[in-house]
């Protein structure tokens, strides 16, 4: 067994993933604990350090060299979560001091977008490629992202920096977002936006099989349609890229990324999203950036990359 064992921890809204891997980015061991069932953030903490322990007997592994975690609204100066709109914990909580009290070993913190762009520099696609200009996008419930520049996470000043789906996209209002102000790109691009977009095309005449699932309507049955070639589902993501491209081209204006690597639910929806987004964002970006610009599916699988981006955040590869 490894001597040098990280633990990463991927903390949701809806569960907690807990990984221990090993040096080369192997996922050794791992448990999901459901995050809404602890009403308080010191009881969650001490079931992820109790359930580190049992998976540290189950694998024989006899210590563990540091933890990272990857959480909403994580910020990597202070080891905190600051206000996270969808945590059961309000306010803010100084997450890796409460592991800290728990168990011996250096605890580090980060945004989970910014865990999972980690994971893809030191063992995904970007690594594979030595890409060191790039910027993650991870499509889930919402939309995060992580800035890497020169193999460097962008942290700003407060470390809060890089949070693309809370740039504004719609200067008339928009769609109200949970942090509270209208019009984030989230709210248009993410199993939750895409989803927002079919009810409301839903609610004009049409003859889309999306009709007949209305009522408990999600993301996978919008691509599944789309796949299927119905022309309503088809539209629905053609303007979710549009949206995107707009912004990606914004923010190529900022760091001039080698690369966009997406990941999550949304994204495994391939070029259903990726071959209308490269057309939208070749015709927004400005000309010196044209055809420079790739667009790529992560290769790590959905579950892993925030587990392996906070366990390297652990080992101190940033």
């Amino acid at each position: 067994m490894d001597a040098m064992i990280r633990t990463g921890i991927d903390l949701g809204g809806s569960h907690a993933a807990i990984g221990l891997v090993n040096n080369q980015g192997e996922i050794i061991s791992t448990h999901n604990i459901r995050t809404p069932e602890y009403s308080s953030a010191e009881g969650f903490v001490n079931e992820c350090v109790n359930s580190i322990r049992n998976l540290m007997q189950s694998s024989g592994v006899q210590q563990i060299n540091g933890i990272g975690i990857g959480a909403p609204n994580g910020n990597f100066f202070n080891g905190s979560i600051d206000n996270a709109p969808n945590l059961p914990w309000s306010g803010f909580i100084p997450l890796a001091q409460l592991f800290q009290d728990r168990i011996n070993v250096p605890v580090s913190l980060t945004n989970d977008a910014n865990a999972a762009a980690i994971g893809e520099l030191q063992f995904g696609i970007a690594k594979a490629q030595n890409i060191r200009d790039f910027i993650m996008i991870t499509l889930g419930t919402g939309l995060g992202s992580g800035i890497v520049v020169n193999g460097n996470l962008v942290y700003g000043h407060d470390g809060f920096a890089g949070e693309l789906g809370h740039s504004i996209v719609s200067m008339d209002g928009g769609r109200l977002c949970k942090c509270g102000k209208k019009g984030c790109l989230e709210r248009y691009v993410s199993a939750t936006g895409i989803v927002i977009s079919a009810k409301e095309a839903l609610s004009k005449p049409n003859n889309s099989i999306l009709k007949e699932k209305s009522d408990n309507l999600s993301a996978l049955d919008i691509s599944i349609s789309a796949k299927n070639g119905d022309s309503l589902a088809l539209q629905i993501f053609d303007e979710t890229a549009r949206v995107l491209a707009f912004s990606l081209a914004n923010a190529t204006t900022v760091t001039s990324p080698e690369a966009f690597i997406f990941f999550g639910g949304l994204a495994n929806s391939g070029e259903l999203l990726l071959q209308p987004l490269r057309k939208y964002f070749e015709e927004y970006i400005s000309v010196v950036y044209a055809g420079k610009v790739k667009m790529l599916q992560s290769s790590i699988p959905e579950n892993n990359a925030a587990v392996l981006g906070a366990a390297a955040l652990a080992m101190g590869r940033l």
